[in-house]
């Protein structure tokens, strides 16, 4: 059985990150490490960037967290084969011993990010250790559950952070000494950051780690619904089982901040012209012929004084904010907290798309959401279709907001840097 299959199934106290064995492309067998990594599942823009990816390596990891064929359970069951040949053709190798990984991303531009890599134990946001901030779609949730099932494994770690204070010293000076020494692995993506990976094995390491993060809450960064799908899948089997931990990366981002990000929205089937003409009268719409950085900025400009939006997709821009206050008394659920009310999000769910353009958020015929902004953009212009380009939201709102218990609307913020997909595997061994 993985090491992290043995704890009892009891509420608990802080964070229990646990050792495990870990699955590792032999670099051997691969040779660039970057051509066999991809982002997360949820990030990899369809269907140009999984193409790319495809054609970047036939070992890449898309091929595992993205399988591609003819129906949900044809693609499981590809992902499961394409695993199990992998592992025994030795292109994926397991760790000799159970360890704990510090990983390190670097943009060489002053973006430096540092953690720790486990299988972290499973708990409910009742517990109050882990702490969600996003609603998730059912039938995502409902599609990764069946890939991790398919191939028993974790593909891909979550991202997770904490606020490490004098409490957690021993972590973040095990991870400064780890980092002055040569790594498992270095790799550089085309995205710029490099990549590097050490393992702890040290019992006295570990037991440290334990004891420093045993107080510790987190707050789920990027993996919502992969943190519901293992919530799901540990009461799909007995305890104690290796479902009981899933993969994570815990950052204390008090020593290494991340960015916050905006998620955008493509609606598949709304034509800007459409979308402003239902507009009218009920915010203020301004058409801005600039570039995206410059529309970039007004939208940043405008959200200082309140709700804003960028619409585009018909070669240009269209600023859209002030919106009607009696519109937003009318639609906006009351019963929550005004930072929750009054979030660009919560506006664009529940008053823009159920009421003003009637699209229905859950539906892949209607919406997709894009972490690039670009990318959002151009395929909206190609498509016909609207592009809804969102301000951040800092990072502050969102903690505050979690530890109210207070969830906002789905993909409502994108935590970055992400780890990259294929570093390091988790099999769920018995």
């Amino acid at each position: 059985m993985n090491s992290a299959g043995h704890s009892e199934a009891t509420a608990p106290r802080g964070l229990e990150l646990t050792p495990f064995r870990g699955l590792r492309y032999d670099p051997d067998r691969v040779g660039n490490l970057a051509a066999v990594t991809s982002p997360p599942y949820d990030v990899v823009v369809r269907p140009d960037g999984l193409h790319h990816l495809q054609d970047s390596d036939p070992h890449n990891i898309v091929r595992l967290i993205l399988p591609q064929a003819t129906s949900p359970a044809a693609r499981n069951e590809q992902a499961a084969e394409t695993l199990r040949r992998w592992v025994a053709e030795g292109v994926l190798t397991t760790d000799r011993d159970p360890g704990l990984y510090v990983y390190e991303q670097d943009d060489g531009d002053g973006m430096l990010q540092r953690g720790v890599i486990g299988a972290l134990r499973v708990s409910d946001p009742a517990d109050g250790v882990v702490l969600p901030h996003e609603d998730v779609m059912p039938h995502v949730v409902a599609d990764r559950a069946a890939l991790m099932r398919a191939t028993s494994a974790n593909l891909e770690p979550l991202l997770l952070t904490y606020r490490g204070e004098e409490r957690t010293t021993a972590t973040a000076k095990l991870i400064e000494r780890t980092a002055g020494q040569p790594p498992l692995l270095a790799t550089t993506t085309d995205d710029g950051f490099s990549h590097r990976l050490w393992s702890l094995t040290d019992p006295a390491d570990l037991a440290a780690i334990r004891s420093d993060l045993s107080g510790q809450q987190a707050l789920i960064a990027d993996g919502h619904h992969r943190w519901a799908t293992y919530r799901r899948l540990r009461a799909e089997h007995p305890s104690p089982s290796p479902w009981d931990h899933g993969l994570v990366l815990l950052v204390d981002t008090v020593r290494y901040p991340l960015r916050v990000r905006a998620i955008h929205r493509l609606l598949h089937t709304l034509p800007v012209a459409d979308a402003v003409a239902a507009l009218d009268g009920l915010f203020r719409v301004r058409r801005l012929e600039v570039t995206l950085p410059e529309a970039r900025s007004a939208l940043a400009e405008a959200s200082r004084a309140g709700n804003a939006f960028l619409l585009a997709g018909d070669g240009a821009f269209h600023l859209v904010d002030r919106p009607d206050p009696d519109l937003l008394a009318r639609t906006v659920p009351a019963e929550h907290p005004a930072a929750w009310r009054t979030l660009d999000a919560t506006v664009l769910h529940a008053t823009l798309l159920d009421h003003v353009w009637h699209v229905p958020e859950d539906s892949p015929a209607h919406i997709a959401y894009i972490h690039d902004t670009a990318a959002t953009v151009e395929k909206a212009e190609r498509d016909g279709g609207t592009a809804v380009l969102m301000h951040p939201v800092r990072e502050e709102v969102v903690r505050d907001l979690a530890r109210q218990g207070v969830t906002m609307p789905r993909k409502s913020t994108s935590f970055g840097p992400k780890p990259a997909s294929g570093l390091v595997l988790r099999a769920l061994e018995r």
